[in-house]
């Protein structure tokens, strides 16, 4: 099995993500992109943990290696945490990130700042090929929504979500500062040490 991990994602952004908090420690790392044989796994769980849990026991399970999936959404307290699990999917099963931005902008027109608080949450999980779960994490970033897209790093509602005390959204925050404050940052710095622990147990 050696000390390879499957990324149980296609996302470019996520991949990237994972690939630079994780980097370091002495694994290598392939994704879905590299592997267009991996089976697509339907995300019926009501968590984000479930979710997560469904793709990284499914994904090495498949491949016979560990894996590591995601699975993270944006709640807005104004619309009553959604759009949450569904957030991927907020406007449709093919919807782009401009869509599902446009769309959220749309349900929070008239909102006054002050309600339009919200929270980036993750949860990351390591599972081994016999399906047992080997570690898992969760993160939370809180911030808030403003009125227009603003800057062009990182992916999903980043350009809408102003992270407190910067003035700035996630998207104009950077890769380099992102990967340090986000939700999946600390879900992911959870996980690393987790590997870090273990690492003589990963030959």
């Amino acid at each position: 099995m050696g000390r390879e991990i499957v990324i149980a994602s296609r996302n470019p952004g996520k991949i990237a993500e994972i690939h630079q908090i994780l980097a370091g420690l002495g694994f290598s790392f392939r994704s879905l992109s590299d592997l267009p044989e991996a089976p697509c796994v339907e995300e019926t769980g009501a968590s984000y943990a479930e979710n997560a849990r469904l793709k990284a026991v499914a994904v090495a399970a498949f491949f016979g290696r560990r894996a590591i999936a995601d699975d993270s959404g944006l709640e807005v307290d104004a619309l009553g945490g959604r759009p949450g699990i569904r957030s991927a999917r907020y406007g449709g099963p093919r919807a782009t990130d401009e869509e599902n931005n446009a769309l959220l902008l749309r349900e929070l027109e008239g909102v006054p700042e002050p309600r339009r608080t919200a929270r980036y949450r993750a949860a990351v999980v390591l599972a081994a090929p016999d399906g047992r779960i080997l570690a898992e994490a969760e993160g939370t970033c809180e911030g808030e929504i403003v009125r227009s897209p603003r800057g062009s790093a990182g992916f999903g509602y980043d350009p809408l979500f102003l992270v407190p005390g910067t003035g700035r959204t996630m998207a104009e925050l950077g890769l380099e500062v992102k990967n340090r404050i986000s939700h999946r940052a600390q879900a992911l710095g959870r996980l690393r040490e987790f590997l870090d622990r273990r690492f003589q147990e990963f030959y």
